[in-house]
């Protein structure tokens, strides 16, 4: 789910703002608008989302997610106007509230219940894969048969590898094949043939050390928080911006495609070493993530001279990127503990969703009225503004 519907959706999306714009006869900016209705319906899904994954099979709600995402990515391939894809951008956000945000917060906290961090990081990092295997392709395909066809291809692989597999292979509780969750003690609980269902909070298997949600929604700290996953994903949606920038500074398309394979390159490592290293000192977590992704943006907006550098920038940008979901993640279990963890984290993506829809549109229109080099600027000082968040919510 994270490599490849979530890499295709996000990770990829940026190759064909130029193409897609172009052969529409639209700014980039009004097609990127599209990202923002799919920011926008997840923020919206989001709540009913997370009460389907509690009541019925987690299971086939990502299966049916799947399936939608990759019928919607075939049909892109024949549109003609700008608002089919505003209408698919709305429906994609639906299958990602499930994909993405409740994926792998959900299925980590039931099936794990040590080294959260690290199990994070290894399945977030798995859309950075998605991108530096998909970007290159897209590229490819783009060049040669037509971003129409790049669409479909997307769709078609959804639809034949990720879907079935999912049906097949995924269970909703380790319960279900007569498991505990790895690193729970059989002690605690008792023989896992005898646990009934277990819900997202892993409730059975966790101490009630933390904050109650009740309590946090009254501490200021909570908001700042919330600040802190906004601003991370707002941040994160300028990705979708550097192939053009690439572009626009004569480099081929195959380079600009490189490069959006390289941020990915930059998730992956990123959202591994995040994981580590957050299991062991969330302070150093959050400089990491923030400060490189501000370093990566200075280095492409004054390395344009050659390509290496572009690479370098793009690969420090991507440590901001991984942030999003890793970093998030594990700042809210770090200032509030595990006791409401899940309920706690539902809101705080509410705000991630809501930070991708306002951006990936505020910062292509700011784009086109300015230039791709002020808001590469404004995300530098976004990002500074996250490390001094995240450094006072921790000590707080």
């Amino acid at each position: 789910m994270m490599g490849v519907n979530v890499g295709l959706a996000f990770s990829c999306a940026g190759i064909y703002y130029k193409p897609v714009s172009a052969a529409l006869g639209v700014p980039v900016g009004e097609f990127g608008i599209y990202m923002s209705v799919m920011y926008i319906t997840s923020t919206l899904m989001l709540s009913v989302a997370g009460n389907m994954i509690e009541k019925w099979s987690a299971r086939w709600l990502f299966t049916a997610s799947s399936f939608i995402m990759g019928a919607t990515f075939l049909s892109m391939g024949f549109f003609n106007q700008v608002w089919e894809f505003y209408v698919a951008g709305g429906i994609l956000g639906i299958t990602l509230a499930f994909l993405l945000y409740l994926s792998y917060p959900t299925l980590v906290n039931r099936w794990f219940q040590t080294k959260m961090g690290l199990m994070i990081g290894i399945c977030c990092a798995a859309s950075g894969i998605g991108g530096m295997l998909f970007n290159p392709m897209a590229g490819w395909i783009i060049t040669n048969y037509g971003w129409r066809w790049g669409y479909m291809s997307f769709g078609i692989i959804i639809l034949v590898i990720v879907t079935p597999l999912l049906a097949l292979l995924l269970r909703n509780h380790p319960a279900d094949k007569g498991l505990l969750p790895y690193g729970a003690e059989p002690s605690e609980i008792g023989s896992a043939k005898n646990i009934d269902k277990i819900d997202g909070n892993q409730k059975a298997l966790t101490n009630d050390s933390g904050i109650k949600f009740s309590n946090a929604v009254k501490m200021p700290v909570f908001y700042v928080v919330i600040l802190f996953a906004f601003m991370m994903m707002g941040i994160s949606t300028l990705n979708l911006f550097i192939p053009g920038y690439v572009t626009d500074h004569h480099f081929s398309l195959e380079e600009a495609s490189l490069t959006a394979a390289v941020v990915m390159a930059g998730v992956t490592i990123g959202k591994l070493a995040l994981g580590w290293v957050n299991d062991r000192n969330c302070t150093a977590g959050v400089t990491i993530t923030t400060l490189a992704g501000a370093s990566g943006l200075l280095i492409l907006l004054f390395g344009t001279s050659g390509i290496y550098l572009i690479l370098t920038g793009a690969f420090l940008f991507g440590w901001a990127y991984a942030g999003v979901t890793v970093q998030t993640a594990m700042l809210t279990r770090k200032v509030f503990g595990q006791r409401d963890y899940s309920r706690i984290f539902s809101i705080v993506s509410i705000a991630l969703a809501a930070g991708g829809a306002l951006a990936s549109a505020g910062w292509g229109l700011l784009a086109d009225a300015t230039s791709t080099a002020t808001i590469f600027i404004v995300g530098t000082i976004c990002l500074i503004g996250c490390f001094a968040l995240g450094i006072w919510a921790i000590r707080k």
